[in-house]
């Protein structure tokens, strides 16, 4: 049987909420993918072109450095969460799938938002990691039930 990684970026801690709804019904490990500094809520404000986030998403070469880097050794599926910024991944995700080798490993995001969807989100991650199997994935409520992520599982499978 193969070992599941749900890796995520939560700077609210709404996406580390389906995380762990996540990890629960697959029976993965948890890895939070942390910010060597982490985000104040001024960082975070979308709305100042000047911001830590508007900053970091202006520019696509942009990669925000990690508190720690993850082993991956061991796990072939990994599911990378975390919230739509601009509709795509917060910079950060590049770092991950940058940090690693994820070589032969299937990658499949998930990821929070109030209303925005993946947008090209997928087509980045596969061009910062060509060696992975980055699968479309899915845009979900944070307060998304046990229920509802086993059933977006069970598409998975087909």
């Amino acid at each position: 049987m193969s070992k599941i990684l749900v890796a995520y970026f939560s700077a609210s801690g709404e996406t580390a909420r389906l995380a762990k709804t996540l990890a629960g019904v697959i029976g993965g490990d948890l890895f939070e993918i942390r910010p060597q500094t982490a985000y104040t809520a001024a960082d975070l404000d979308w709305n100042n072109a000047k911001s830590r986030s508007s900053v970091e998403m202006n520019d696509p070469k942009s990669r925000p450095a990690m508190a720690e880097t993850p082993r991956l050794a061991g796990y072939d599926t990994v599911f990378v969460g975390f919230p739509i910024w601009w509709y795509q991944a917060p910079r950060i995700i590049q770092t991950f799938l940058e940090s690693a080798d994820f070589s032969g490993k299937t990658v499949i995001p998930f990821a929070t938002s109030g209303g925005s969807g993946m947008g090209k989100t997928v087509d980045i991650l596969r061009a910062v990691c060509p060696a992975a199997n980055i699968l479309p994935g899915k845009r979900m409520s944070a307060r998304e039930s046990a229920e509802a992520v086993r059933a977006w599982l069970e598409t998975l499978r087909k």
